[in-house]
């Protein structure tokens, strides 16, 4: 401090002494005296605090997310509108003291871009996939197959279909058929046994895409007979999949995971981005129900974010993850869910 704020309070007290020669100040001195003494150790108090009222509070000293993974995060470039690219996302994640993201693209492949991000940006681990939209061939057992040979070895996760899926534009009206995983049945299509093999012969992570609810519960069960050992349910809340609370314990009692996204609590239709007002929005506390529910240990975490417009991955995982907090889930359940179960999944 230098000061100048306390001046003209030291100068009147210091002149009031002087022309009294000693003698007490008057009633009416003395109780200004008396509030200016409490306006400087208000302002004492004030600087003791940790932050400034009304804005935001300095940086911790620990990263609330250091050590965690996203899951889920999409960069330019890309074919929609992106915040950041692959290695500003990377960057940010590293500053953040972050453990691992997983780089998405519905349309291309991610494997390549993570070797190049690792390459670039230090101290954060970088993985990436394919998804199986129309863009590769659909349910293509050979781009899985060149995916995961991609140098590094840093393409570790498989999307079923999600834009082109048929659960997918049936729902929103925007063909009259996309690419099918099951029958009229409800069984699993044999294009998808095939992917579901060489996925367990490499040990990759299965997405269930954007099918329905009950379309992934077969969908697991048809990837567990094949071998797959890790597999999880894509943004298992999103109203696109739709997963009760009952059904996610049923997938998570077949071995699966289920994949809560940041996204989920964004959308609606108070959104501030037009198009993220078709979906319903996802409450937190209804997040920390299901994961009371399920158990922690059944769940990764993912922003499903990188979107113009919306937050970062790293500021929208933050918030996620303080979201999560202020609804009573612990910091364990945070690490398990953050950390220990994806990176099983990843590195395991």
């Amino acid at each position: 401090m230098c000061g100048c704020c306390h001046a003209p309070a030291f100068s009147r007290a210091a002149l009031a002494a002087r022309r009294g020669h000693g003698r007490p100040p008057a009633p009416a001195a003395h109780a200004r005296h008396a509030g200016e003494a409490r306006a400087v150790g208000a302002a004492r108090q004030a600087d003791a605090a940790p932050g400034v009222r009304g804005y935001s509070p300095p940086p911790p000293p620990v990263s609330p997310i250091r050590g965690l993974i996203d899951f889920h995060t999409h960069a330019a470039p890309d074919v929609f509108g992106r915040a950041v690219d692959d290695e500003e996302l990377a960057a940010m994640a590293a500053a953040r003291q972050m453990e691992a993201v997983v780089f998405k693209s519905h349309v291309t492949l991610t494997a390549d871009r993570a070797w190049l991000a690792r390459k670039h940006v230090a101290g954060i681990k970088v993985f990436g996939g394919i998804t199986l939209n129309a863009a590769v061939g659909g349910l293509n057992p050979a781009a899985v197959e060149w995916m995961w040979r991609m140098q590094g070895g840093h393409g570790r996760v498989v999307w079923l279909p999600t834009f082109d899926a048929d659960h997918h534009v049936r729902r929103a009206g925007t063909a009259p058929a996309g690419i099918r995983v099951v029958d009229e049945r409800g069984a699993v299509l044999p294009a998808a046994r095939d992917v579901f093999k060489v996925c367990a012969a490499q040990r990759l992570v299965v997405h269930t895409g954007h099918a329905s609810a009950d379309q992934a519960l077969a969908l697991i069960a048809a990837a567990r007979e094949e071998g797959c050992e890790r597999v999880v349910v894509t943004h298992a809340q999103l109203d696109v999949v739709g997963m009760t609370e009952a059904q996610m314990k049923q997938a998570a009692s077949m071995g699966a995971k289920l994949e809560l996204c940041a996204l989920a609590a964004l959308v609606g239709p108070e959104a501030p981005l037009e198009w993220m007002r078709h979906s319903a929005r996802v409450p937190l506390a209804e997040t920390a129900a299901c994961i009371r529910a399920v158990g922690a240990q059944h769940f990764v975490l993912g922003t499903d974010l990188g979107q113009t417009g919306n937050p970062t991955p790293a500021d929208g995982l933050q918030m996620f993850v303080a979201g999560l907090a202020a609804e009573g889930i612990s910091r364990e359940q945070i690490q398990t869910m953050g950390r220990e179960v994806p990176g099983a999944l990843l590195m395991g």
